[in-house]
């Protein structure tokens, strides 16, 4: 074998090793175009980020009030309530009620809780009666709320009420 003979072999095993990388190269480049095309749906990332468009509107005409008891009463009133709420209709509890007040609102009030819980639908239940201190004056109410096993309580219904003279 000839020296030139040897120099023409490497040549061509070489280019057919780089039409093999090539080949790779470009399989591997469809690979992940076809991997990303599949998963596109389940790929979301906002475009006005992108586009310079930082100027987001909500557009909501539906807002929900922090409370069931009163719209008058923030997010933390509501919080304060319902704590005070979770101890008055405590099934183990002794029954008597338990008041809360926020001192950066002014808002206060208290629960009572009426009869003893009963079971309705697998959950615990009760009725309390709430007198509720606001800014824009005091409200009585009267209401039912219900606790899932292991879960808070959540008011069921509740209306004003009306204190018998």
């Amino acid at each position: 074998m000839t020296r030139g003979y040897l120099r023409s072999s490497y040549k061509r095993t070489a280019s057919l090793c780089e039409g093999i990388h090539a080949g790779r190269g470009v399989a591997l480049v469809a690979t992940f175009v076809a991997a990303l095309a599949a998963g596109g749906c389940s790929i979301s990332f906002p475009l006005g980020s992108l586009l310079g468009d930082d100027d987001v509107t909500a557009t909501s005409s539906v807002t929900s009030a922090p409370s069931p008891l009163s719209p008058e009463l923030t997010a933390e009133d509501w919080r304060r309530a319902k704590a005070a709420l979770e101890v008055a209709l405590d099934p183990f509890g002794n029954g008597s009620s338990a008041s809360w007040d926020n001192p950066e609102t002014g808002a206060k009030g208290a629960f009572l809780p009426l009869g003893q819980p009963y079971v309705k639908d697998g959950d615990v239940c009760r009725a309390f009666l709430a007198d509720l201190t606001l800014q824009v004056g005091s409200q009585a109410l009267q209401g039912t709320a219900c606790r899932p096993s292991g879960g808070g309580w959540s008011i069921l219904e509740v209306k004003p009420w009306r204190k018998s003279v």
